[in-house]
C-alpha cells in the first residue's frame, strides 16, 4: 500500500461490508433526486410557492451540490473521509427531518440546500473510500460495479417510492423517508468503515475554495436558465456563464501553478483518467434530455401515472445494473478500452432506437430502447475504475471530485441543450395551428402539459392529438441527436484510453 494515504489494513469481510454500506448510502441520495419530481405538484400546493421560488425549491440543491463537490472531497482528505462521510450523513438526515417545519417556500429551499452540502459530503467520499479501502485494483474494480449499480437502480426506484409514499401521505413524507436510511447509514458506517485521509494534503487553499464554490455555481445556474428560458438570448445567463468562465480560468490556473493545489489538475495527463471522465461527462450529456422526455411522453402521451410510469422504466435500471455487476468481469477478458468504448456505444444504438423505429412509437420500442441503454452505461463501472486506478493513492479525493462534478455537469448540461434543441422541434411542429383559437394555440406551443391541460378544459381532443404527436417527434429527433452524441463519445474513449490499459493494475 501506498505511504501517500493512512488506511489501516482491511480484512476481506470488513472491505466488503463497507462496500455495502457506501454504495447503500448512495442509494438514498440517488433516490432522493428523483423523489422530488414526484412530490413537486403536492408541494406546491401545499406552500403556493411563486414560480421563482419553485424554481430555487427545485434547483438549489445541485447548485449547493455542484458548488461544494471539490471543497468537501479536500476537506475530507484532510479531517478524514470516514469523518466526513459520517458528518454529511447527520446533515441529511437532519435536513430530513426538519421539513415538518417547513410551513413556507423559504424554509424549504433553504431545507433543500442543507440537503445539497449533505450530499457534497457523501457523493464523492463514497467513491473515495472505495478507492482507499480496496488497494487491489481487481477487487475495487468489482465494488465500484456495484457502486455503480446500485446508484443507477436508486435512481430508477425514486419515482415508484415517491408515487407510494404520496399516495398515502403528505408531500412530507418524500424527505421523512431519508431519516430512517440516514441513521442506519450513520451507525452502520460507525461500526464498519475504517478512518482514512492523506498523509500529503497540503495546505488548506481558500482562495480556490471560493473560486471553486462561485465558478460551479455560478456555471450550474446559468445553464439551468437557459433550459428554463429555452433560449440563449438570456442576458443574466451569459453574465452568469462569463463570470463562471472567469473564475474556473483562475481555479485551474492557480491549481497548476500551486505545488499543493486544491484540485491536481495533472491528473489528466493521464490518459485513462481523462478517457474516464469524457465517459462520465459525454454519457450523462446524452441521455438526461431523453429519459426526462421519456418520463414525460408516459405520462402525457400514454395517459400513464407516476407509478405506472416508473415502473415501465426499471428495465433500464434492471440491465445497467446487471451490465454494472458484469462489467469488471468482462473487462479482465476483453480490456477495459473496448468494454468501456462498446458500451457507450450500445446504449447510443438504444437511443437511436427511439428515432429508427419505424410507424407509431410504442412501448415495446422504448423497452428495447431501455434495456439497450442500461446495458450500455452500465460499462461506466469501468470509467470509474480506470479514474481511481489512474490517480494516485493520496489523491483519492481529487479523483472521486472530478468524476462526481462531471456527472453533475453532464446531466445539466444535457437538459439545458438538448432539451432546449426538443423545445425547439416541439414549438417549430406546432406553428401551425390556425384552426384553434389564438389563446388555444400559444397555450399550447409552451409545453405539452400546456396543450394537454387546455385541451381538456376546451374540450379540444384534436389539440391534445396534434400536441402529442408533435412531442413525441421532437422527443425522437433529440434522441437522434443524444445517439449521435453516444457514439462519439464512445468514439473519443476508445482513441483516448491507451492500449492494454488493466484496471486490475494500479497507476503510481
Amino acid at each position: 500500500m501506498s505511504l501517500a494515504t493512512h488506511t489501516p489494513p482491511v480484512s476481506a469481510r470488513r472491505r466488503w461490508a463497507s462496500a455495502v454500506v457506501l454504495s447503500a448510502s448512495l442509494l438514498v441520495i440517488t433516490m432522493d433526486m428523483t423523489i422530488l419530481n414526484i412530490a413537486i405538484p403536492d408541494m406546491a400546493a401545499a406552500l403556493r410557492p411563486t414560480s421563482d421560488q419553485l424554481l430555487w425549491i427545485v434547483d438549489v440543491y445541485s447548485l449547493v451540490l455542484a458548488g461544494l463537490l471539490v471543497s468537501m472531497s479536500a476537506v475530507g482528505d484532510r479531517w478524514g473521509r470516514k469523518r466526513m462521510l459520517l458528518t454529511g450523513y447527520a446533515v441529511f438526515g437532519g435536513a430530513s427531518v426538519l421539513v415538518l417545519l417547513a410551513g413556507t417556500a423559504e424554509t424549504t429551499i433553504a431545507l433543500r440546500a442543507a440537503l445539497g452540502v449533505g450530499g457534497a459530503m457523501i457523493m464523492p467520499t463514497t467513491l473515495s473510500m472505495i478507492r482507499t479501502v480496496f488497494a487491489d485494483p481487481a477487487e475495487r474494480a468489482r465494488a465500484l460495479g456495484l457502486w455503480a449499480a446500485v446508484s443507477g437502480l436508486g435512481a430508477a426506484v425514486g419515482p415508484i417510492v415517491g408515487g407510494l409514499l404520496l399516495e398515502y401521505f403528505s408531500w412530507q413524507a418524500a424527505f421523512l423517508v431519508n431519516v430512517p436510511l440516514m441513521v442506519l447509514a450513520l451507525v452502520a458506517g460507525a461500526l464498519i468503515l475504517p478512518e482514512s485521509r492523506s498523509s500529503r494534503p497540503g495546505r488548506w487553499d481558500v482562495v480556490g475554495a471560493s473560486l471553486s464554490l462561485v465558478g460551479m455555481v455560478l456555471l450550474v445556474w446559468a445553464l439551468k436558465r437557459f433550459a428554463k428560458e429555452e433560449s440563449l438570448a438570456v442576458l443574466d445567463g451569459w453574465i452568469a456563464l462569463v463570470a463562471a468562465g472567469a473564475a474556473l480560468t483562475l481555479f485551474v490556473v492557480r491549481c497548476l501553478r500551486r505545488p499543493d493545489p486544491l484540485l491536481d489538475m495533472r491528473l489528466f495527463t493521464s490518459r485513462q483518467f481523462t478517457a474516464g471522465v469524457v465517459a462520465a461527462l459525454g454519457s450523462t450529456f446524452a441521455i438526461a434530455a431523453a429519459f426526462l422526455l421519456l418520463a414525460q411522453w408516459m405520462q402525457l402521451v400514454e395517459g400513464l401515472g407516476p407509478i405506472q410510469t416508473g415502473v415501465r422504466l426499471l428495465p433500464v435500471a434492471a440491465a445497467g445494473t446487471l451490465a454494472s455487476l458484469l462489467a469488471p468481469w468482462l473487462a479482465q477478458r476483453t480490456g477495459a478500452r473496448s468494454v468501456l468504448a462498446g458500451g457507450l456505444a450500445v446504449a447510443g444504438v438504444g437511443l437511436l432506437v427511439l428515432f429508427l423505429v419505424p410507424g407509431d412509437l410504442t412501448y415495446v420500442h422504448v423497452l428495447l430502447a431501455l434495456c439497450l441503454v442500461g446495458a450500455g452505461i452500465g460499462s461506466l463501472a469501468i470509467g470509474s475504475a480506470m479514474i481511481m486506478s489512474g490517480s494516485p493513492d493520496d489523491k483519492a479525493g481529487n479523483a472521486a471530485a472530478i468524476e462526481e462534478t462531471s456527472y453533475d455537469l453532464g446531466n445539466v448540461l444535457g437538459v439545458a441543450i438538448l432539451g432546449s434543441l426538443a423545445a425547439l422541434f416541439y414549438r417549430a411542429g406546432l406553428n401551425d395551428l390556425g384552426m384553434f383559437e389564438s389563446s388555444a394555440a400559444d397555450a399550447a406551443r409552451e409545453s405539452l402539459g400546456s396543450a394537454v391541460a387546455i385541451a381538456d378544459r376546451l374540450a379540444l381532443p384534436d389539440l391534445a392529438a396534434r400536441a402529442s404527436a408533435v412531442f413525441t417527434d421532437s422527443m425522437r429527433m433529440t434522441s437522434l441527436f443524444g445517439g449521435l452524441m453516444m457514439l462519439a463519445v464512445g468514439i473519443a474513449v476508445f482513441v483516448i484510453t491507451p492500449k492494454g490499459t488493466d484496471i486490475n493494475r494500479q497507476q503510481h
